[in-house]
C-alpha cells in the first residue's frame, strides 16, 4: 500500500518550502533592505514607506544664516540692521527737508 504523504514526499515538500522561503528572504533582503543601507551609507536619508532615498538639506543653505547662529540671534541681527537702515533714511529725509527749507528761504529772500 502506497501512502500519499510518504517520508520521501514529505522531505521533498519541506525542502521545497525551505528553498522558496530562503529565496523569498534573499529577495526581500536584496530589494527591500539593501537599498536603504546603501542610501544611508552614502549619507542620505531613506524613507522605508515610500522607499525614497533623499539628500538631507543643510539648514544654513536654506536660511542663508551662518552655521551655528540660532534663529533668535539671526533675527536680532536682522532687526538691528533694519533699525540702522531706518535711522539712515530718517537722517537722509531730514537733510532733504533742511535743504528744501533753505532753498525756500533763499527764494523768499530774493523775492520770488
Amino acid at each position: 500500500m502506497k501512502r500519499f504523504l510518504s517520508i520521501k514526499r514529505l522531505s521533498f515538500m519541506f525542502f521545497g518550502l525551505f528553498a522558496v522561503l530562503v529565496a523569498g528572504a534573499m529577495t526581500f533582503q536584496a530589494f527591500w533592505l539593501n537599498p536603504g543601507k546603501r542610501c544611508e551609507a552614502d549619507g542620505n536619508w531613506y524613507d522605508v514607506e515610500s522607499r525614497t532615498c533623499a539628500t538631507p538639506i543643510y539648514i544654513p543653505d536654506i536660511t542663508h544664516r551662518p552655521a551655528g547662529v540660532t534663529r533668535a540671534e539671526a533675527s536680532a541681527a536682522k532687526n538691528a540692521e533694519l533699525v540702522k537702515l531706518e535711522n539712515q533714511a530718517v537722517v537722509q529725509q531730514a537733510a532733504i527737508d533742511a535743504a528744501v527749507q533753505k532753498e525756500r528761504a533763499k527764494m523768499k529772500a530774493e523775492g520770488h
